[in-house]
């Protein structure tokens, strides 16, 4: 429309300039205000000829100017009209523009709410712009509308892709500090131990090893796999053989939970060697072996029927109850001493003995007579008999006995204070008759099959035990069992 409107005024400028034209072919000029008037000669009278001629060139000159007139409205309604036929063609060109840019920047990519629609919307205005100030349809044409729009989804696109990637890489530090916290934390128990300075210098390496492979990873499952269980395991027992190798002695105590035991040395590690899980080891205990004498006094039903001797390897089990299991308490004891009852030191004997003698005589003599007789008078049978015996008989029977008997009573109790006052002569060989004796008893006990002392006879056994098994005996203490290992 501006073009138009300026070629309008062109033309209206050029009839104007043709009507002054005309008007001073017509009228005379007037003389300049300023200076007088000059006075010209007077003019011949002119000819009819030459009159005529003058109305001749004014009528052509007016019809010239007609002619020009109309040839310049009609050009200019061509004009106008050929303007307007461009107008219409430029406006529908834009028109279908401007519904291209609606039908390809639509959805996602101009969505003003997300952060990648920014780049998208201003190419969109960009191509807005260049339409609506295009100023013919060839203009139009040159503008393609596609390509604005791949380049605003290509841009679009990578927003999206950098959004993406800056937000894995988000998660993936995230991760990344959580595994190395992960992994501190799971290495700090191992740290707070009193390591040697090859086993720390060789934890903190590889604590610094796993964290360096974790902040190298390219992904969140790369992260994950960095799993530093085998080697705190690995590190957890060099630690613990550690542990054992200082411990003085071949022989350790082990304590898990309220489970003790000894074991060697080799056990042990044997043990730990064969852990699959590092916090199953810190699960572990291991002590030196310091033993101590402890006194208890059981009944004999509860130390092995009472055929212990000084230096048997012992076992002690616990009972809470005569309902409840027996409870292993100590795995490995000694027999110092073993103290018997009062019972084994009184001897109460009683002897008897006897005498008799015996005679015994006899004789005797017998005599004696027979008479029979029979007839049969008249048939019939009759018999008679008579006998007679005398009888002599003579005895003497002699007898003689002799009896006699004795007892003696022993406390051994009172030999054994009285040997320790003094009080008695030869005490070196009354202590040689005395050592050993409740065990001379106990031997024959055993000799003979014959039991001599009761079940309920209280003994007081000196037994050596770690000392990290006392707690558990005293708990115990009216509820042990004493069983001999046999070798």
């Amino acid at each position: 429309m501006t073009v138009v409107l300026n070629v309008s005024e062109d033309i209206e400028a050029k009839i104007r300039r043709l009507r002054e034209l005309g008007k001073t072919g017509t009228e005379p000029k007037a003389a300049p205000s300023a200076k007088p008037p000059i006075r010209k000669p007077p003019k011949k009278p002119r000819a009819v000829g030459s009159i005529r001629g003058r109305e001749r060139r004014k009528r052509i000159l007016v019809g010239a100017s007609i002619i020009i007139i109309l040839i310049l409205v009609v050009s200019l309604g061509a004009y106008v009209y050929m303007q307007n036929q461009a107008a219409e063609r430029l406006s529908k060109a834009r028109k279908d523009k401007l519904s291209q840019v609606a039908y390809y920047f639509k959805g996602d990519i101009v969505n003003q709410s997300r952060t990648c629609s920014a780049e998208p919307i201003r190419i969109k205005n960009e191509l807005l712009a260049k339409i609506r100030s295009a100023n013919s349809v060839d203009e139009l044409d040159k503008i393609d509308v596609k390509a604005f729009y791949n380049l605003a989804l290509k841009k679009y696109n990578d927003c999206v892709e950098e959004q993406k990637r800056i937000e894995y890489e988000r998660k993936l530090n995230q991760t990344k500090q959580e595994r190395i916290k992960a992994i501190e934390v799971a290495f700090q128990p191992l740290l707070s131990m009193p390591l040697p300075d090859d086993i720390k210098r060789k934890t903190i390496d590889t604590l610094n090893s796993l964290e360096q492979q974790v902040m190298n990873a390219k992904s969140e499952a790369e992260v994950n796999s960095t799993n530093p269980d085998p080697y705190l395991l690995a590190l957890w027992k060099d630690y613990y053989y550690y542990i054992i190798d200082t411990i003085p002695g071949q022989e350790v105590v082990l304590e898990k939970g309220n489970y003790k035991t000894i074991v060697t040395k080799a056990q042990a590690k044997s043990i730990i060697s064969g852990i699959l899980n590092y916090k199953q080891i810190t699960d572990y205990r291991f002590y030196k072996v310091q033993y101590v004498d402890m006194a208890l006094v059981l009944t004999r039903d509860r130390i092995n029927g009472a055929f212990l001797s000084p230096g048997d390897k012992v076992v002690i089990f616990a009972r809470n109850s005569t309902k409840s299991p027996f409870r292993e308490i100590v795995n490995q004891g000694y027999v110092e001493l073993v103290l018997l009852p009062t019972d084994v030191g009184r001897i109460s004997v009683s002897e008897s003995q006897s005498q008799s003698t015996s005679s015994t005589s006899s004789s005797s003599t017998n005599y004696g007579e027979n008479h029979q007789s029979s007839y049969n008078p008249g048939g019939g049978a009759i018999s008679t008999q008579e006998g007679s015996s005398d009888t002599y008989q003579n005895s003497q029977t002699t007898s003689q006995s002799a009896s006699a008997s004795y007892s003696y009573a022993v406390d051994l109790t009172q030999i054994l204070k009285a040997l320790a006052a003094g009080k008695l002569q030869s005490p070196e060989e009354v202590k040689q008759q005395l050592e050993a004796y409740g065990w001379r008893v106990v031997d024959l006990e055993k000799e003979s099959g014959m039991l001599v002392l009761p079940d309920n006879a209280r003994f007081m056994v000196i037994i050596k035990v770690p000392s990290i098994f006392v707690p558990d005996i005293l708990t115990y203490q009216n509820s042990l069992y004493l069983a001999k290992v046999s070798s």
